[in-house]
């Protein structure tokens, strides 16, 4: 019997046992591995309170114009308003303590939040001797306002930008290709971030506009033509005498099976055609049979110094990593299709306001970045613009062929229904029209528009694209024309 009763105490302490480290092992992953995400959890009620003790920070477009600030506080809550509404939603973003944090609100939570300790000391110390007063200094609570963001987004461009969109789906991406500096950063459909209370079931669940979504930085299209100047690019360093080549274009590439073709837009047959003029006309045939030659290895390699296949950290935003896939020798199709920014090509369109950012800049990626200035709310400088190359994408002399090609693709079109709109800019650019399918049905092909200007001084490079837009011709580089005239002032 005593036997018996050993046997169930024995049992009773290992389960106990067990129990113990599991409850330990439990605590302990927790303390380890957990701890951090858990405390700055945008869920945590605790960061909420801490950050209703400091009146948020201001968030400004280059020129101080309000883009986010606090208009209503109280200890437990404050009330964050948008000035400039849908205009700025998706790169602003919101807060709010029901909805989180979006945006450069997410982003920069820590900063808009953060307010200068030397200041609040000084203010405790004359309180504590009773000479506020006499000093005609802030209260405590007036010293407890956080840092505010100067961005390096311009709202003349934003604005006119986000009208020349129109109701069209798409994205407007307008940089400084001299330093990086994201001048403007459009995507559409947007959403009112002062009204989320009403809104947010709505747009939460639209699946076919999705206005939540940032198409700037995180769309994933494939960039069509666009992305001949990469494989341009591509060609030049890698293909000697390729510039005083002259191909025979007879409207259709047909591959070793004989059953696959690559074919011009419309069927076109352009013939005896230059580089130069490959470009201008956006022969398929040219570009695909380039990147056959080339192969994908020297292709993707070329992409990848562009931009393709990387991670993007410090911008100030998340940007998408754009792709760029591997193929096999066996697989001519899809390599001469990359070569036409077609096939397993993915591109956002940040990444390819980047791509006509490093013609305009000599052959040099500089890092983007949204941030100008981060200021204290006494007005001291916390941190400057920064500028960094990013990547060396092309020789600054193949930049200068490109630069070249790409001014004789606008120039060429003078008279044309979409060129008007670059009257007066100087600029240069590419078209694109991307073709994709949904379970297996093809679409309204998206709209692409790459370029910069003034071509003999580039000051903005831009990216645009309209989906099921049609050809690039049409609406992209109307769009285009409209956001670089705002730009440069015109």
């Amino acid at each position: 019997m005593n036997t018996d009763i050993q046997k169930n105490i024995r049992r009773v302490l290992v389960v106990f046992l067990f129990l113990f480290i599991a409850l330990i092992s439990y605590i302990g992953y927790f303390q380890l591995f957990r701890a951090e995400s858990i405390a700055s959890s945008n869920e945590n009620v605790r960061l909420w309170a801490k950050r209703n003790e400091v009146t948020r920070g201001v968030i400004y477009d280059r020129d101080n114009e309000v883009l986010a600030e606090t208009v209503e506080k109280s200890e437990l809550s404050q009330k964050r308003s948008y000035p400039q509404g849908e205009v700025f939603a998706h790169v602003v973003g919101y807060y709010d303590e029901t909805y989180s944090l979006a945006g450069l609100e997410n982003t920069f939570d820590e900063e808009l939040i953060s307010y200068s300790v030397v200041e609040s000391s000084i203010s405790s110390l004359l309180d504590f001797f009773n000479l506020k007063e006499a000093f005609n200094t802030r209260t405590e609570e007036e010293i407890k306002v956080g840092n505010s963001i100067i961005t390096t987004l311009d709202t003349d461009i934003q604005r006119a930008a986000y009208q020349a969109l129109g109701t069209n789906k798409g994205a407007v991406v307008v940089l400084n290709p001299k330093t990086g500096e994201i001048l403007a950063s459009v995507s559409k459909p947007s959403y009112d971030p002062n009204n989320l209370a009403e809104i947010w079931e709505s747009i939460n669940t639209d699946t076919v506009n999705t206005p939540m979504f940032n198409r700037a930085t995180r769309g994933l299209y494939p960039p069509g033509s666009t992305f001949k100047v990469v494989t341009l690019a591509s060609a030049l360093e890698n293909i000697s005498g390729v510039t005083t080549e002259v191909f025979n274009d007879t409207g259709k590439i047909v591959f070793s099976d004989k059953k696959t073709t690559l074919s011009n837009y419309n069927n076109n047959v352009y013939g005896q055609l230059s580089l130069k003029k490959a470009l201008s006309v956006s022969s398929n045939v040219v570009f695909g049979e380039l990147s056959m030659e080339l192969g994908n290895t020297k292709l993707k390699a070329t992409a990848e110094k562009f931009g393709f296949n990387q991670s993007f950290t410090g911008s100030g935003i998340p940007i998408e990593s754009s792709r760029f896939p591997e193929y096999n020798s066996s697989q001519e199709g899809l390599i001469a299709q990359s070569g036409i920014g077609q096939a397993g090509i993915l591109s956002t369109p940040m990444e390819m306001a980047m791509v006509a950012a490093a013609v305009a800049n000599d052959g040099e990626i500089m890092k983007p970045t949204i941030i100008k200035e981060i200021k204290t709310s006494s007005g001291k400088t916390v941190r400057g613009l920064s500028t960094e190359v990013l990547y060396e994408a092309i020789s600054s002399e193949n930049a200068a062929i490109i630069k070249d090609y790409m001014i004789g693709v606008v120039q060429d079109r003078i008279g044309s229904s979409w060129s008007n709109v670059f009257n007066g800019l100087n600029a240069a650019g590419k078209t694109g029209t991307a073709d994709y399918e949904v379970n297996g049905e093809a679409q309204v092909p998206h709209s692409w528009f790459i370029g910069f200007a003034p071509a003999d001084n580039p000051q903005v490079a831009i990216a645009v694209i309209v989906e099921n837009g049609g050809t690039g011709s049409t609406l992209a580089a109307q769009v285009s024309g409209k956001v670089l005239k705002a730009a440069l002032g015109q």
